[in-house]
């Protein structure tokens, strides 16, 4: 409290502030506050906000915050106020152990935008610690008959107080021997006891004196010592050193017992009153006899502890140097020892991690963390580089401050190549040789949605059998993203509207359902878009064309054309002479089938006839013939049946029936005029609806071809089809058609096949798989399906 009052009233606060940018991306600043130890927690210290001109408003949205460090426990800010706060008890000599300046050096961030500002709080002394005796009480052994004026050094008192507040002055109970007397030595008012008068054993053995010490504090503080002086027989001659200051060099980390130094002292006197031992100075601190010993009898001071340059780079001793006689006299010399640096601190780092997850599509320069290095040691040894490996995105960039850096990218990042990175920092010093040290930062990469969804083919092709059932799937189509979670979820849709009528997809697997059973003899082709989008934020798309080939399957049953009787039954009458040789044509039976290759390939046989000797059918063409001449005995009328069936695996078939009369030669001479008329008529009929029949199929034919063509020659300049005109028409109807997949083509043929030709398996005999046309362009081979 007191303290805290006497701040108050002299008013002592001093703010300094420097403001820097560091090329637009990172907001420095650098503020000074000063105030005295011991104030009362809470006091607020200064207000940030205020003293950078900073919105309070969004400092806790910003997340305003102090750095941890190894005093931040000392001071807090409010966020909502930007004040900066004692969160601590402050004691000065307890933080910077007699130091005439002593400042604590804080670091506070605030986010979004980056801003670092480095806040230097100076602590001022306060009279807050009495001076302190290191011992209560100092006993001293005089001999009668000393010198008036001789001067013995008493305990220096110690105050951690500094400037007016530490020790000003020493002051001695009234006597009539002794006075006392101060010097500075060291920077410190050492007290000596000055004999000012001839001591008398006899009269008084025994002197008891009181020393106190008094700072210059308001109020002032002291302490005091108490002094017994004994008073011995004479000892006239102090030892004396060789020198009245000594100096020494030592490197730091020295082996123990290494000798730093030999003093030396004599004495004029005899006997035990000249023989000297060297001790060190009782008012020396402990750490001091800790780390040197010095022997007694040589003068030798050897290293006795682990000496460390960045502990103490300076050691002021006393040494006294002292005889045997009763009393002893003492003498005393001062010694220097300056410890030289040695290399052997490693540089320390700390990493300030802003964000372990970085968006792979941040802009280059974008700060990720903030990296501080320090090392213990002095000059070159002290100077650190720190650096990065090779071959990664990322960059330092130096701060004002130095030792201060950030690590920002320096490229653009991509997930899908590299999901995170492993940085290890190395942080070297410049000593001989070069201490090093490492520290790994794992930064992980965050998608974004920049990858569209792509598929294993650029097309595809389904060959669907006809009469599918409806509704079931007749295809799969998948597609893959290698982006992640939501970006990577991909939607599947059809892109043409018209297909949407017969065709479905399911949005999440892909798979392809048939709304509709497909019919070959009406449609062999057609195409669509299958559209894969996935589901990230604006989401992105990609398309693939899916042609699909209908396959021929037997489901027509072959229609008879000729003969045909007027009530449409396949019935005919036919009057051949009797006189006819063998091989007479009697007439041709004609059939059609509307499936195509085997399916529609008719062959033709004899089910039912009367005399087996007599007609025979070729089974390829239907037509029936005579094996012999007729005789007397021969019936005059025969009913012939043919069977016209297909090759299908499950072939099906029709019957016509052919009634064969034989007649004298004149009646069929004379019958002939009649029935060639009818005949005529009835033909031209049938060659009508042939050649409508005929036609039709020939321009759906020629349109699929054309289609077929067209889609295979925009995919490759190679995949045109030479189509062989139909030859030898010998009233079946003949066709072909081909298609393609890949590097190999299939062609539904019928009965003459090319050599060389191959079946495929579970085609139903109906395709073949052909080689390359491009090797075979000269064969000048022709598939074609007839029936």
């Amino acid at each position: 409290m007191e303290a805290e009052g006497q701040w108050k009233r002299r008013s002592c606060w001093w703010i300094t502030l420097t403001f820097l940018l560091c090329s637009g991306k990172l907001v420095t600043a650098q503020i000074k506050y000063t105030i005295p130890e011991e104030v009362k927690v809470g006091t607020v210290v200064g207000n940030i906000a205020k003293d950078l001109s900073l919105d309070v408003i969004n400092l806790v949205h910003r997340r305003f915050r102090i750095v941890p460090g190894p005093d931040d426990g000392l001071f807090q800010v409010m966020q909502n106020k930007g004040e900066l706060y004692v969160n601590n008890r402050i004691d000065r000599e307890q933080l910077c152990d007699g130091n005439p300046v002593c400042s604590i050096n804080l670091k506070s961030v605030i986010e979004n935008p980056l801003e670092v500002h480095y806040i230097e709080v100076e602590i001022t002394d306060v009279n807050d610690n009495p001076p302190i005796f290191p011992r209560s009480e100092q006993h001293f052994e005089i001999a009668e008959h000393t010198l008036l004026g001789t001067r013995f050094q008493v305990q220096t008192a110690r105050d951690p107080d500094l400037g007016m507040n530490t020790v000003r002055y020493y002051k001695l109970s009234p006597n009539e021997l002794f006075d006392i007397d101060v010097r500075e030595r060291h920077a410190i008012k050492t007290p000596f006891l000055v004999l000012k008068k001839v001591l008398d054993r006899e009269r008084q053995s025994k002197h008891r004196l009181t020393l106190t010490a008094t700072d210059g504090g308001n109020p002032p503080k002291s302490g005091t010592l108490n002094i017994t002086v004994i008073v011995l027989d004479v000892n006239d001659n102090r030892p004396v050193f060789s020198r009245e200051s000594y100096s020494a060099t030592l490197r730091e980390n020295a082996p123990l017992g290494t000798i730093v130094i030999t003093i030396n002292a004599t004495d004029q006197d005899d006997g035990i009153n000249g023989d000297i031992e060297y001790t060190l100075g009782a008012n020396l601190d402990g750490k001091i006899h800790d780390l040197f010993s010095l022997n007694k009898i040589t003068g030798e001071l050897q290293v006795k502890g682990g000496v460390d340059f960045e502990e103490t780079d300076v050691f002021k001793l006393d040494v006294q140097a002292s005889d045997k006689g009763q009393p002893p006299l003492i003498a005393e010399a001062e010694l220097s020892i300056k410890v030289i640096d040695v290399n052997d601190n490693s540089p320390e780092i700390e990493i300030t991690s802003l964000s372990n997850v970085v968006s792979e599509n941040v802009n280059p320069g974008t700060a990720i963390a903030l990296i501080s290095v320090s090392d213990k040691d002095f000059g070159v040894n002290g100077n650190v580089i720190c650096t990065l490996p090779q071959n990664i995105p990322f960059e330092l960039k130096s701060s004002f401050k130095e030792n201060i850096y950030s690590l920002v990218t320096k490229g653009r990042l991509d997930r899908e190549v590299t999901s995170g990175y492993e940085i290890t920092i190395t942080a070297t010093d410049l000593g001989r040789p070069p201490l090093s040290s490492f520290k790994t930062l794992n930064i992980q990469v965050s998608d974004v949605n920049d990858n569209v969804p792509e598929f294993i083919q650029i097309s595809f092709e389904l060959y669907l059998p006809e009469n599918n059932a409806p509704g079931a799937s007749i295809f799969s189509i998948t597609a893959f993203d290698k982006d992640l979670n939501e970006n990577a979820v991909i939607v599947y849709n059809l892109n043409q509207g018209d297909v949407t009528s017969f065709l479905n997809i399911n949005s999440e697997t892909g798979n392809i359902y048939a709304l509709k059973s497909f019919d070959f003899e009406t449609g062999k082709t057609f195409s669509f878009q299958v559209v894969a989008t996935d589901s990230g934020s604006p989401s992105l798309s990609s398309n693939v064309t899916v042609n699909v080939f209908i396959l021929d399957q037997n489901d027509n049953v072959p229609v008879i054309l000729y003969p045909v009787s007027a009530n449409g039954s396949a019935e005919g009458v036919e009057e051949i002479p009797r006189n006819v040789n063998a091989g007479h044509l009697v007439t041709k039976v004609r059939a059609y089938d509307a499936d195509i290759g085997y399916n529609g390939w008719l062959l033709f046989s004899l089910q039912e006839v009367s005399e087996h000797s007599l007609f025979g059918l070729d089974r390829y063409t239907g037509q029936i013939r005579t094996l012999r001449s007729f005789t007397e005995t021969d019936e005059a009328q025969h009913k012939l049946v043919i069977l016209v069936k297909d090759n299908g695996n499950v072939s099906l078939s029709a019957t016509a029936t052919v009634i064969v009369k034989v007649v004298e030669p004149k009646e069929a001479f004379a019958a002939s005029d009649v029935k060639n008329a009818v005949t005529d008529e009835e033909e031209n009929h049938v060659t009508f609806y042939l050649i409508l029949t005929l036609g039709s199929v020939s321009v759906l034919f020629l349109i699929s071809i054309i289609v077929l063509i067209v889609m295979q020659c925009s995919k490759s300049t190679d995949c045109s089809s030479k189509y062989l005109q139909e030859a030898n028409y010998d009233g079946t109807l003949c066709h072909s058609i081909q298609y393609r997949s890949g590097d190999k083509r299939y062609m539904l043929v019928g009965p003459r096949m090319s050599l060389g030709s191959t079946i495929v398996p579970g085609s139903n005999g109906n395709t073949l798989v052909i080689p390359d046309r491009r090797s075979r362009r000269d064969s000048g081979e022709d598939i074609e399906s007839c029936h």
